[in-house]
């Protein structure tokens, strides 16, 4: 027997969970609208309306098409395309609508993160994003959307292409509203030039009252359709006992066309028509402009996931949706085509255009078992690969998430200036008040309009703008120079670096090792030691380790094998003993030469290996211009002091810390004073307890996953020239930063005065506050643009 909706009385869907407290039970309920209905009344304290009604109400339909569509995100595989499952928690990148102001998220940061099961919420208003985790075993994430939608937003997994179809369409009602308000202003001024100059003569009463009439039919279409978003704004901030932005602007809006209203049919006072008109256009034009600078800004990340095809070719020719494949298919990659999904090569060596990963024009050359990255490009041959991530794991997705995560995590300079802007809202009504009250008493007629100057030539709007929009641009603009961001952090720690620690095989050197020699003992032969170093070197991900891939054999395996990370590995071949490593972990004695690996069976000595890891391009150069930069540099690293003081001294570090453990490496760490800003930059295994420990870390694209997750920026390019960019970026950022906040502080300190003594005209006030918004946004897109 199905059980029927306590509010609406429909049955109630199978496999949902919709329940209400009413009077003293828990209710069940047929969808999110009927739940979120009654949970209202209840919050209202009108549960009284269930005990008295004598009929079931109508089924609820709160926003139809969005929120019943919204239950069906709970559907595993759906969410399969979006969801990410992090440390036992779901995570997802949201689309967000009607997002205008910092007050907006942090609107929906508070009241999404007293929900339960939601571990955090983070709102980057510049490209109208969102990253939500939560607990999927607590709370459905049809709930978490349906109480965005409660609040007045529309949220949605994010897509590139609805996000942008959502934009063209904000865009396209933005204009619609605009070109209503710029009409009506300029028929409602050529009016006021007729009121207030009187170029007609003296007009007869009845004259000026019929030109008001008309003032008042073109302003009211402003006011009633061409402002709505400011009004909307409003009612969300106040309803949740916040102040955004558009509180005050509203307030001068109603206010204004109020006054004029009762001036018009009284015929008594003064009317602002023109005023009202003026100022919703000049607002409107600086939110659309505003909304095509961030779209510009934000534009770079979202036009990633564009590259991965929608269809993918199978083996056997057919075509299939990229969303629906599963790890572990097979799919074949067309000449020229773009990769659909990140996998490794089955056949072939190939040619893979990674530009968009790395910045690098030149063409990768990948071989049978190497990794390919969606969104990259096949060369001229096609050729098969192994999916080994879905669409939402890939490394492309990966960077467009991480690069939000760090857009979000906001610099504590961000965090003061969205506080301030938000008490400062509270300070404006409280001042315009002021205002009002003074000059009613000293000059009645003037009163009024000089309140309605303070209202909106002091709105914080450019405040709230400054960090964010500068953030965003210099991320972007890192993306397009090979450096994935993790952290927000790095633009600021990054101008204050002074001790860069690095590491040297892989990072100073490029880490392609390739095996020049081998000398061998107590009769093995050359193929049976190299094969039994690759068997045991197969369960390591260093750039040794991967010397030996060439010469696995199957006929020799290696068992129970350990990785002491930093020193070798260990294990058992047929009942013996086997060590490979350094010599003071293989025969516990001092190195006799430089690049030199040790095998041992049964503590006894079998083969020697030297090989050669030849310096990158760019190390010299870059250890040359940091030094020049007057920062301390110090070669970290956990080869032999024989193999690490050649490379030290050709690059021409001084400071060198050799045979260092990953506890060594740490405990270097700590011993430096707290007047030295470390700078890591590491690619290995060893390397991640010191790239979490430094105050910055960056890992190479090439090394291990645990370095890369370890560390604060990631450089995929491998080239450590571009670390310099990055610093020369962060310090024009700081900059862009610092000179928005003194724009958008100087300008309020100075508005403000100006305003409250009435000597600025509400027209003038919609120009200036208009202009230093947009003033702050186009100063930040100039970190777009490379810096010659």
């Amino acid at each position: 027997m199905s059980l029927e909706c306590y509010h609406c009385g429909e049955d109630v869907p199978v496999n949902t969970d919709f329940k209400v407290d009413i009077l003293g039970e828990t209710r069940e309920m047929c969808c999110p609208g009927c739940e979120m209905v009654a949970q209202t009344i209840m919050d209202s304290g009108l549960e009284s309306y269930y005990q008295y009604r004598t009929a079931s109400a109508e089924r609820v339909d709160l926003v139809p098409e969005q929120l019943q569509s919204l239950i069906h995100y709970d559907n595993e595989e759906i969410q399969s395309d979006f969801v990410r499952q992090t440390d036992q928690l779901s995570e997802v990148t949201l689309s967000l609508e009607n997002i205008s102001c910092a007050a907006c998220a942090w609107l929906i940061e508070k009241q999404l993160s007293t929900k339960p099961g939601v571990h955090s919420i983070r709102v980057n208003t510049t490209t109208n994003r969102a990253q939500l985790r939560w607990d999927k075993e607590q709370t459905r994430l049809s709930e978490l959307l349906a109480k965005i939608h409660q609040l007045g937003y529309k949220a949605a997994p994010f897509e590139a292409d609805t996000q942008e179809a959502i934009y063209h369409k904000s865009m396209k009602q933005y204009l619609y509203r605009l070109g209503i308000a710029g009409l009506a202003t300029m028929q409602v001024m050529m009016l006021a030039v007729a009121l207030y100059l009187e170029v007609f003569g003296d007009l007869e009463p009845e004259f000026k009252n019929y030109f008001r009439w008309v003032s008042l039919i073109f302003a009211t279409p402003v006011l009633l359709y061409s402002a709505l978003p400011f009004y909307f704004n409003a009612w969300r901030s106040l309803k949740s006992f916040s102040l955004g932005m558009d509180v005050p602007v509203s307030i001068a809006l109603i206010f204004a066309y109020v006054a004029s209203l009762y001036a018009t049919v009284t015929e008594q006072g003064e009317v602002f028509f023109e005023s009202i008109s003026m100022f919703t256009f000049f607002l409107l034009l600086g939110r659309f402009l505003e909304m095509r600078a961030r779209r510009k800004a934000a534009a770079a990340s979202g036009n990633l996931l564009k590259l991965i095809p929608a269809i993918a070719t199978t083996i056997d020719g057919k075509q299939k949706p990229v969303k629906s494949l599963k790890i572990g298919e097979r799919i074949r990659v067309l000449p020229g085509e773009h990769i659909p999904a990140d996998g490794v090569v089955l056949q072939k060596r190939i040619h893979v255009d990674e530009s968009m990963l790395t910045g690098e024009s030149v063409h990768v050359v990948k071989a049978i078992g190497d990794k390919v990255y969606a969104g990259t490009t096949n060369g001229d041959e096609s050729f098969d690969l192994e999916v080994t991530s879905t669409k939402a794991d890939s490394m492309l997705s990966s960077i467009v998430r991480l690069q939000d995560e760090a857009q979000l995590s906001k610099p504590k300079i961000a965090e003061l200036a969205d506080v301030v802007a938000r008490y400062f809202v509270a300070v404006l009504l409280v001042i315009a008040a002021g205002t009002w009250f003074y000059w009613n008493q000293h000059e009645p007629d003037d009163a009024f309009w000089i309140m309605l100057a303070v209202l909106v030539a002091t709105c914080p709007c450019a405040l709230s703008l400054a960090t964010p929009t500068a953030l965003t641009c210099a991320t972007s603009r890192m993306g397009t120079m090979g450096i994935l961001l993790r952290k927000g952090h790095v633009f600021e720690t990054l101008c204050k670096v002074n001790h860069l620690v690095i590491d040297k095989t892989g990072t100073l050197t490029e880490g392609d090792i390739q095996i020049q020699s081998v000398e061998t003992f107590q009769g093995y032969s050359d193929q049976q030691v190299l094969a039994l170093a690759a068997s045991i070197e197969s369960h390591a991900n260093h750039p040794i380790a991967r010397a030996f891939r060439p010469h696995v054999s199957e006929e020799i395996t290696v068992e129970q094998v350990t990785n002491n990370i930093g020193s070798g590995l260990e294990g058992s071949w047929n009942s013996k003993a086997v060590r490979i490593g350094s010599a003071n972990f293989v025969l516990g004695q001092q190195e006799q030469g430089s690049h030199q690996i040790y095998l041992s069976l049964d503590n006894e000595l079998v083969a020697v290996f030297k090989y050669h890891d030849p310096l990158r391009e760019h190390s010299k150069q870059f250890i040359q211009s940091i030094k020049e930069q007057g920062i301390e540099v110090t070669l970290l690293t956990g080869d032999s002091e024989n193999n690490a003081r050649p490379v030290a001294q050709e690059v021409g570090i001084t400071n060198v810390v050799a045979s260092a453990q990953p506890a060594d490496k740490l405990e270097f760490l700590n011993t430096l004073d707290d007047s030295q800003i470390t700078l890591m930059i590491g690619d290995g295994i060893n390397d991640a307890p010191t790239l979490a420990g430094a105050h910055l870390s960056v890992a190479m694209g090439s090394g291990t996953d645990v370095a890369k997750s370890s560390a604060d920026m990631v450089l995929l390019a491998d080239r450590l020239d571009r670390i310099l960019n990055a610093r020369k970026l962060a310090v024009r950022t700081r900059k862009i930063i610092r000179e928005n906040l003194s724009w958008s502080l100087g300008y309020n300190l100075l508005i403000l005065p100006l305003a409250c003594m009435g000597l600025v005209a509400p027209y003038i006030a919609v120009v200036g506050m208009s202009a230093s918004s947009i003033i702050v946004v186009s100063n930040s897109l100039r970190l777009l643009k490379e810096n010659k």
